[in-house]
């Protein structure tokens, strides 16, 4: 066997440098993160610790929009401010810190407050993938999140006060491909076996080996070659309820071979196919949240704006209409198991082969598809359409509201905020006192209880916001 190709001294000093989180989100996310161009809205003690958060695991780029100046209150809440940042541009000092920390990550900065910017520089955030916004005035908020909702650009909301805050997420739509779930089932369509799986196992005869081969059989050929006898004998059907599939496992259990003395003889592959049962025998359907995309309009009525994601989902719809006769095209992979590494691979074979032309057609629609949208062909790539395919039972799509509709008084969910009001201990409660702040701030340009002499004077012109705030939701 011919050894493979050393990786480059770049490829390998990254791959030690993010070790961590490759192993979290893999290649693809890493690529993703690093071509992502983030927008922090106020370098303050929460806004740059969320940009360190992003810079470690390399992040491609940030840019800070901030124009205060550093000020003592900045040093004792801020890491990333020292005294002698003090009068200095807030945006330009987090930003030169912040590049320390990883050299691969490029930030740049602007020294201008925001409102002027919006009218200023209307186009100035079209391009980034996400905004993050912290200490951000009721106006200004109300402004950016309008136009990062046209131009469906994720918008993040950092608020903190004190030992209390929250984040808030505005996002038109995302979708996910690689949503990485936590017990993911094995695609292996024992049930459905497609014609090269079928051909292969029935090549396979238990019955004729010896028990050295026998005990390294790999346990998928053991339960398809069983489930196809209990089919045959219940009408086509699986074992479905807890006393069926222990009958099964029964039946299983009994083809393990047995010494002279009439002990069963150690099997570990037998061993895992009676445990496998309950995860491998199930029958092969479309998961109901994948219907769901499938059949979604954004699926079905493709436009020339129709974003990849969607493109590839109507491609995939196709095929589970066509030639996947109701099932998603194959994941191609098989879970690890005790077999000899030759019977291994070559039903890994059959697996990734059958995977690879099930993404070719998928593939194939793709490209028609991008034709008839009058689309650029190399929109979506074939790697793309094979992660795609290789992922297609656990895609997920999240739909959000804007944070301007959440501020607007005919926004429909009066009662069920004034249902979480009633309990004291529902984290409601802290919004809608950080909304009465907020609005505080924005009247006054100071915070409830900033100058000692006010404290007083200041809770009672806080409640009354939070009572306009109340009236404002509710009337």
């Amino acid at each position: 066997m011919s050894s493979p190709a050393p990786k480059s001294p770049e490829q390998s000093e990254k791959s030690k440098k993010y070790d961590r989180q490759l192993r979290l989100w893999g290649d693809h996310g890493q690529s993703a993160l690093e071509s992502a161009h983030v927008c922090l809205i106020n370098a303050t003690g929460t806004g740059t610790e969320i940009v360190k958060s992003l810079v470690l695991p390399g992040i491609g780029a940030f840019t800070i929009v901030d124009g205060k100046k550093v000020t003592e209150e900045d040093i004792g809440c801020n890491f990333f401010l020292d005294a002698e940042s003090c009068g200095k541009s807030r945006a330009q000092v987090a930003t030169q810190l912040l590049l320390e920390l990883n050299p691969d990550v490029r930030g740049d900065y602007v020294d201008e407050n925001l409102d002027q910017l919006l009218e200023n520089s209307p186009d100035f955030f079209n391009n980034f993938t996400v905004v993050i916004g912290t200490s951000m005035t009721e106006r200004t908020l109300m402004l950016l999140s309008k136009k990062l909702w046209d131009l469906e650009i994720p918008f993040i909301v950092c608020r903190t006060y004190g030992f209390i805050g929250y984040i808030r997420v505005q996002v038109t739509e995302h979708t996910v491909i690689e949503t990485h779930p936590d017990n993911q089932i094995p695609d292996l369509r024992l049930d459905k076996p497609f014609p090269s799986l079928k051909k292969y196992v029935d090549s396979i005869d238990l019955e004729a080996m010896e028990y050295k081969d026998h005990a390294h059989v790999p346990y998928l050929i053991v339960l398809y070659k069983y489930l196809q006898q209990w089919k045959a004998e219940h009408n086509g059907h699986l074992p479905e309820s807890y006393k069926e599939k222990e009958v099964f496992r029964s039946t299983i259990r009994k083809g393990i071979f047995v010494d002279e003395h009439g002990n069963p003889e150690a099997e570990e592959n037998f061993e895992e196919a009676i445990r496998a049962v309950t995860s491998s025998i199930k029958a092969t359907v479309v998961p109901s949240h994948v219907r769901d995309i499938l059949d979604d309009d954004s699926c079905i009525n493709l436009t020339s704006k129709s974003k990849p994601f969607w493109i590839m989902a109507k491609a995939v719809r196709d095929f589970v209409e066509n030639e996947g006769e109701g099932c998603l095209p194959l994941s191609g992979s098989i879970p690890d198991m005790t077999a000899e590494t030759e019977k291994y691979i070559a039903l890994q074979q059959v697996y990734h082969s059958q995977a690879a032309k099930d993404s070719e057609v998928v593939f194939r629609c793709v490209q028609q598809l991008l034709h008839q949208l009058n689309q650029p062909p190399d929109t979506i790539t074939e790697k793309e359409v094979k992660m795609f395919c290789k992922n297609s039972s656990s895609l997920h799509v999240v739909r959000g509201t804007s944070v301007a509709d959440e501020y607007d008084p005919k926004t429909p969910n009066a009662q069920n905020i004034a249902g979480n009001l009633e309990n004291p201990e529902n984290t409601m409660v802290y919004y809608v006192m950080l909304r009465g702040v907020d609005r505080f701030y924005s009247e006054y340009n100071t915070y409830p209880g900033e100058f000692e002499d006010q404290v007083e004077p200041d809770i009672v012109k806080l409640k009354v916001w939070h009572f306009i705030c109340l009236v404002e939701r509710f009337s």
